[in-house]
């Protein structure tokens, strides 16, 4: 069977290639799939066929309800397909994208799912969350704190109705963020390779590196310039180093 003849949830984005590997994009809070074709379509220009999961309440998901947890939303993302037709697999997860991924990879695992390489960018270690400040809950603390982050277009947030549709999305992800925890112990057998950048307020080089603990395979870390979305620059660097992973 082709991979043209997978059948995947409509919400799942693909940006097929013929090199014979493949990657799964996972959102930062708040992200919505659309934002990572740039990323999907360097991947596959890399000969890496890639697919961009999307999150309840945003976008051709706007319906779906909101995930409980993290654990119950990579569990609903990978039951959005025959992942184990298309591995080995890379994941590759963006801020709380990459705790989401961890996660992900533990459910593909448990059911002989091949998973190559968990590629962490700007996102904190598991064992690390419950270390974090509380998230933000109200509207307009969930909006400063998108503004804080970057990565958002100014000029989108002086629209009222993206905006709503941002902050509900956001709070959708906390919400499921808020209540995770996760052991020093709990490992999976995958590679992780973290990336940061070098100017990123809200991820540590500490928080980087503890991921190193949730591997038994071998764990690299990669600093970009940049801050917390220093992906936006450099896409072509992060393909190649995937590609090359």
């Amino acid at each position: 069977m082709t991979a043209q003849q997978l059948e995947f949830a409509p919400w799942v984005k693909r940006f097929p290639a013929a090199g014979g590997s493949a990657a799964v994009v996972f959102p930062h809070a708040g992200g919505a799939a659309a934002a990572y074709r740039g990323l999907a379509k360097a991947f596959s220009d890399t000969g890496i066929d890639s697919y961009i999961v999307q999150y309840p309440q945003r976008a051709d998901r706007l319906r779906h309800p909101a995930a409980a947890g993290i654990g119950e939303l990579a569990a609903e993302l990978f039951e959005a397909g025959p992942w184990d037709r298309v591995g080995p697999l890379d994941l590759f997860g963006h801020c709380m994208g990459a705790v989401v991924a961890f996660e992900f990879a533990r459910v593909a695992e448990r059911h002989g799912v091949a998973v190559r390489t968990l590629w962490a960018s700007a996102g904190q270690a598991p064992s690390t969350v419950a270390e974090a400040a509380p998230l933000p809950s109200t509207d307009r603390d969930v909006l400063a704190d998108m503004v804080d982050l970057g990565g958002t277009d100014p000029r989108l947030l002086e629209d009222e109705d993206f905006v709503e549709l941002l902050v509900m999305a956001v709070r959708a992800d906390y919400r499921a963020l808020s209540g995770y925890r996760c052991g020093v112990d709990e490992q999976i057998a995958a590679d992780i390779h973290a990336l940061r950048g070098d100017r990123d307020h809200r991820i540590s080089r500490e928080w980087s590196q503890r991921w190193a603990l949730h591997t038994t395979g071998r764990f690299t870390l990669s600093t970009f310039e940049g801050g917390h979305f220093y992906l936006n620059e450099h896409l072509d660097a992060v393909a190649a180093l995937v590609s090359g992973g």
